[in-house]
């Protein structure tokens, strides 16, 4: 079996919902991030076998499969295949996993993977009658986050939660364990995200992982966007407590508490280590092995628990064995319960801050994570003697989880 390694990793900033990335095409920001990526991998077009990306919504300009779209407006050569994964939240992760899996077993040697989401240009969307238009007023769905022409059977047998119902379920479950998930434990792990987020940002931590995008304005110059819009200088404890539950009476999840409604994508190249070395490229590092898995539905947030232990396993490690974790942050509930049960060490999760603090634009976010944990390695290794191990995982909605794990020397 082939060593698969990454070559180059980058993203874009993340934009809010209706700010400076919403004027763009998903399928254009994907090009976007494809371009600079085989850019910064210093290859040929040529050379690669095909391109992974993920998208969560596909519901608008991101449908028809966006990834052969993006691979063609990123002037790849039409020769160079494109498929679209959807895993939801774990898109991105799992076109990257695919596409390690395929390096493994000889299939191609070099993919460019990732994914993209613009949440702010998610269509509204209406079913089409089966015969003619049905009498009374059609129901319109908004196709930004969450459930869409649910299926009753499916809604009997596991529910319809929203995603932030499923977060206070999770809550509500850690209450039984007697894991402290309490509120103000929620504002405690935000605000430290928030935190580390605005450091990372202040001191230019991620300079090297963001490309910047170059913004069309009407009436002026265009605007070069590189910074993520969402951490919110000047949160304290005091305001966040201020806030009320946002999905239920007596909650414990707040907007301050939850991630954020995000555009964004990010990509990778990924080859097989002999190409690498025969390209003369030094990888940033390796993939070693991955895991997804299934759980409850109503409780989808503790999917990265059973996903990151298959990962683990397969790879011939333990928790012990990991030097830094991106563990994305759907809720500070979600995050705080999957840490406890996984017996993560916290100073080692997300050190550069989460999605509570940068924002969750879904079908990018399992690439973005990736990217971030990468650069991070990178830049740690240098004072780390030996080997040294990474953890990226992300839950996923109707209950699923997946995670990947990398190492560098």
């Amino acid at each position: 079996m082939r060593e698969v390694v990454v070559v180059s990793a980058v993203r874009t900033a993340i934009g809010n919902h209706g700010g400076a990335l919403s004027t763009i095409r998903p399928d254009d920001l994907a090009a976007l991030a494809i371009k600079e990526a085989v850019l910064r991998a210093g290859i040929d077009g040529s050379e690669v076998e095909e391109v992974f990306f993920g998208c969560t919504n596909q519901a608008g300009e991101d449908n028809r499969n966006v990834a052969r779209m993006a691979t063609l407006l990123a002037g790849l050569p039409t020769s160079v295949g494109a498929v679209t994964f959807n895993r939801l939240c774990a898109s991105g992760l799992s076109a990257l996993n695919s596409a390690a899996r395929a390096i493994r077993c000889g299939e191609g040697d070099v993919y460019v993977v990732g994914g993209v989401e613009s949440m702010s240009r998610a269509p509204y969307v209406m079913a089409k009658a089966e015969t003619g238009f049905a009498w009374g007023d059609p129901t319109v769905h908004d196709t930004t986050l969450g459930w869409r022409f649910s299926n009753p059977k499916l809604k009997s047998m596991h529910g319809n939660d929203s995603m932030g119902m499923t977060a206070e379920n999770l809550r509500d479950l850690a209450a039984v364990t007697d894991v402290n998930t309490s509120r103000e434990e929620q504002d405690r792990f935000s605000l430290q995200s928030t935190k580390r987020a605005l450091v990372a940002t202040d001191s230019g931590r991620f300079r090297d992982e963001i490309m910047p995008v170059e913004i069309p304005q009407r009436r002026a110059d265009s605007v070069i966007f590189d910074v993520d819009e969402r951490p919110r200088r000047g949160s304290t404890i005091e305001k966040l407590a201020k806030l009320r539950p946002a999905f239920k009476e007596g909650g414990s999840v707040t907007a301050a508490n939850s991630s954020g409604i995000n555009d964004g994508a990010a990509a990778l190249v990924m080859m097989s280590a002999e190409k690498a070395a025969e390209l003369g490229l030094k990888p940033m590092a390796t993939w070693v092995a991955s895991g997804a898995a299934g759980v409850d539905p109503r409780t989808m947030g503790w999917g990265p628990v059973p996903a990151t232990r298959k990962a683990l396993v397969r790879a011939g490690m333990d928790v012990s064995d990991l030097h830094l974790v991106e563990l994305n942050e759907a809720f500070a509930v979600q995050a705080l319960t999957c840490i406890n049960e996984l017996g993560l060490d916290e100073e080692i999760v997300n050190v550069n801050g989460g999605a509570v603090a940068l924002g969750h634009p879904l079908g990018c976010s399992g690439a973005r994570i990736v990217v971030t944990l990468l650069h991070e390695m990178v830049k740690r290794s240098k004072d780390h003697d030996g080997q040294m191990n990474g953890l990226a995982t992300l839950c996923v909605g109707v209950g699923q989880g997946e995670a990947a794990i990398f190492t560098r020397i």
